[in-house]
């Protein structure tokens, strides 16, 4: 089975030298705690607990999975994973960005983006149980009345309770304007919410004594369609106004889904039989709040893909070190061996060059958009943010759908790179290559993101998103124009640049639209960090690794742009012309 270790070194690189993280901490509330000190500091604490701790368990908690006790309704976890919540809840980070006033840390959202990796990259599973604690927590913080707040966010701030999202129904994916769970009023301001919700990631389990579900339902006399759609707060044990715990809530776990991967991460049917619930926000207008856990979710996605990129490169590298196979083409490179390490081989190198390359471009790109979210939370100028807002929802559609894609290339490239190694269980990326697939999916598919990223966040807002971001663009090739070191990298990024706004007048096609801004978007960070790394403290090799992937990156990687312009160039009559019938 493959290790983990966290790339602490390229994170700090990303965070002080690439963004300059401790300069705009400065300035925000909360951000004066989050010094370089306190950061190594975390980074380091961070690191133990995944290496040692939660990397342990992912093998283990694949081939265990969850289990669920029908007669009680309760899920058990895998061997371990127990412990290893009780050790995060110690060690505090389950509270490491919430407001000082619900039991919070209050450091800067951002600082939470390089924890999450490290999470992921070690057990993306068990990675799942706390993750949509942070999307209710959101909602909660800024739906609901305090005293929901002071009921249920604090105890999911503290760790002693978790959250979920329950959206999805059996006849109702996307569409939520399809979904039929009701919620009926009670004379005491309680909802009676009654029905069946699937996919519900962390439904039941055994980590806390208590979950929060935040549920989608109808009032009785609401609209037809998405207008008619109100949240709700069901917790698995009635906890009245007071915090007072009562009596198990008639919600329960009627099955866990049998899943390709993230096996140890429990996928429950839910069923909601008149159970005791409170509406959060006002009538009608719960798709405002689920949008708020939605792009938290998104974003979170994203660095889920982001750590399973870093540890499929992980386990590729250090398997193409030890493993002798053949003979280099310009001759033996290690004569005293029977054969060379496969890192001689060329396309072993272009496959660890392109996770190389996804995992460092993907790290800069997932970090930014963390950082536009400090903004957005903190910042006490209105304008930026504003700015921040806009731009952060932008690239929300292209973080989460990029990097997920990437990830799912990248553990490929793990399994080939093994060989027949890869496909059998013992080496372990074969799991990575499972657990990667669903993050396409979940929180939106990749074919939703672009509908999104095009629909919403171009059409809808006359591009506002992508405007502020191509002017940030123009103003890194712009201050770099006469540096020769960087000509190699600021020249195409101008002129992606200067497509990239010419091809979303004219766009017809979705996907191809994200993918192209994707890649183009991943140029302008590689174009960054070679910046970075030029004018950073860091070492001559540090330097020449983030120059050569950068020169890899933009003469293998970015040239599929150009093929996606070529697809939505084309135009969607290719796609439409042919009758349904005809299909058959």
């Amino acid at each position: 089975m493959s290790t983990y270790r966290a790339p602490l070194a390229d994170m700090r690189f990303v965070l002080f030298d690439l963004l300059k993280v401790e300069a705009q901490y400065a300035r925000l509330p909360g951000g004066e705690n989050a010094t370089r000190d306190t950061v190594d500091a975390i980074l380091d604490e961070a690191a133990k607990f995944c290496e040692q701790v939660l990397a342990p368990l992912n093998a283990s908690g694949d081939e265990q999975g969850c289990t669920l006790d029908k007669a009680t309704a309760t899920v058990t976890t895998p061997k371990g994973f127990k412990e290893a919540y009780a050790q995060y809840i110690e060690g505090g980070w389950s509270s490491l960005n919430a407001p000082e006033q619900y039991g919070g840390q209050y450091l800067p959202d951002s600082l939470g983006a390089p924890l999450k990796e490290m999470l992921d990259s070690a057990n993306l599973s068990w990675g799942n149980f706390p993750l949509l604690s942070h999307g209710a927590s959101e909602s909660l913080k800024h739906h609901g009345e305090e005293w929901q707040r002071q009921v249920f966010l604090k105890p999911i701030v503290e760790g002693r309770w978790t959250g979920t999202m329950c959206l999805t129904e059996p006849h109702c994916g996307s569409d939520l304007g399809l979904l039929r769970t009701r919620a009926e009023p009670n004379p005491d301001g309680t909802y009676r919410v009654s029905g069946t919700k699937i996919f519900i990631t962390a439904g039941e389990h055994d980590l806390t004594e208590n979950i929060v579900h935040l549920v989608l339902a109808r009032l009785p006399d609401a609209p037809a369609g998405v207008k008619g759609i109100s949240l709700f707060i069901v917790p698995k044990y009635k906890t009245d106004k007071s915090g007072k715990i009562g009596e198990r809530n008639t919600v329960a776990c009627a099955s866990i889904e049998h899943k390709m991967g993230i096996k140890a991460s429990v996928t429950c049917v839910m069923n909601f039989d008149n159970a005791e619930g409170y509406l959060i926000g006002q009538p009608n207008r719960g798709l405002m709040a689920m949008f708020t856990m939605m792009n938290t979710a998104r974003l979170a996605v994203g660095i889920q893909g982001l750590g399973l990129i870093e540890r499929a490169y992980q386990a590729s590298l250090a398997y193409a070190r030890e493993r002798l196979q053949g003979r280099a083409l310009t001759g033996p490179k290690f004569a005293d061996k029977p054969a060379d390490p496969l890192i001689v081989h060329p396309d072993i190198r272009r496959m660890l060059l392109t996770q190389k390359a996804f995992a460092e471009g993907g790290r800069a790109l997932a970090y930014y958009a963390a950082t536009l979210v400090d903004l957005v939370e903190r910042s006490p100028d209105a304008d930026e943010r504003k700015r921040a807002d806009e731009l952060l929802s932008f690239l929300i559609p292209i973080v989460k759908a990029l990097l997920t894609e990437l990830a799912n290339e990248s553990t490929y490239h793990a399994v080939q790179i093994h060989g027949g190694h890869g496909y059998i269980h013992e080496t372990g990326v074969e799991q990575f290559e499972r657990d990667a697939r669903i993050t396409t999916i979940y929180e939106g598919t990749t074919g939703i993101q672009a509908l999104d990223l095009l629909g919403r966040k171009i059409m809808q807002t006359q591009g506002v998103g992508l405007t502020h971001f191509l002017n940030e663009i123009g103003a890194f090739c712009k201050a770099h124009a006469g540096d020769a070191a960087l000509g190699e990298f600021v020249g195409p990024v101008a002129t992606a640049a200067k497509e990239w706004g010419e091809l979303t007048q004219a766009v017809g096609q979705r996907a191809a639209y994200l993918f192209y801004s994707g890649y183009v978007t991943l140029a302008y960070f590689w174009a960054r960090s070679v910046a970075a790394a030029d004018a950073s403290t860091q070492s001559d090799a540090f330097k020449q690794a983030k120059r050569h992937t950068a020169r890899f990156y933009f003469a293998r990687i970015l040239p599929r742009a150009a093929a996606h312009a070529v697809t939505m160039r084309s135009g969607a009559d290719n796609l439409l012309a042919m009758p349904d019938a005809m299909f058959g």
